[in-house]
């Protein structure tokens, strides 16, 4: 058994870590048939690529309706930061709506940690997602492959995904060979 690499999206087995687009879509219809809570919360970490602990930090207070962001408090670094991260409008109804039962500073979700993560590998499960991508982890890798996909400035994604460095970004810049040839097919019509 090979060992794994941090810096990178495969495993030490060469296995991705990421949810491929089939996969995402399998991921957002299996979720989307199991209660609100789970359902709002796979859906804030598949369009925000925030980590689990930080999708469980949300209060009322950090839907910012007027701008259409999520503000999470970034728990990687050692002081306290935060960042704005766009959501669609229709998903910032969803958890405006979800929210008026909570106080303003209340958590959305009252899950530990472990709760969170089985309630996102349940719908895994569901979805036949299974290898290394099939965790709360690999919803967050597969937005960083989409960034990229969607040309999506480097700054911006690392600033997205709290990213202390850009360098730790670039990583996702390292696409499965499915993901490479929908990206560079571009330059292909550009040959002769």
């Amino acid at each position: 058994m090979y060992s794994e690499t941090k810096d990178s999206l495969f495993d030490g087995e060469g296995r991705r870590k990421y949810l491929c687009e089939s996969e995402g879509k399998r991921f957002l219809n299996a979720a989307a048939k199991t209660d609100e809570q789970t359902h709002l919360f796979c859906l804030l970490l598949t369009y925000t690529g925030c980590r689990l602990s930080e999708a469980l930090q949300v209060t009322p207070n950090r839907l910012d309706m007027d701008s259409g962001h999520v503000i999470f408090r970034t728990l990687k670094r050692r002081k306290c930061t935060f960042r704005a991260v766009p959501v669609p409008m229709d998903l910032m109804r969803r958890l405006k709506r979800f929210s008026q039962a909570h106080g303003p500073d209340e958590r959305l979700w009252h899950w530990c940690r472990q709760t969170a993560w089985r309630r996102v590998k349940r719908v895994m499960t569901v979805a036949g997602i299974a290898g290394p991508q099939a965790m709360p982890r690999g919803l967050r890798h597969q937005f960083g492959v989409r960034a990229l996909g969607a040309n999506v400035p480097l700054p911006l994604t690392q600033r997205m995904l709290g990213h202390a460095s850009t360098r730790t970004t670039t990583l996702y810049q390292n696409v499965s060979r499915t993901d490479a040839r929908r990206l560079v097919r571009r330059m292909w019509s550009q040959v002769a």
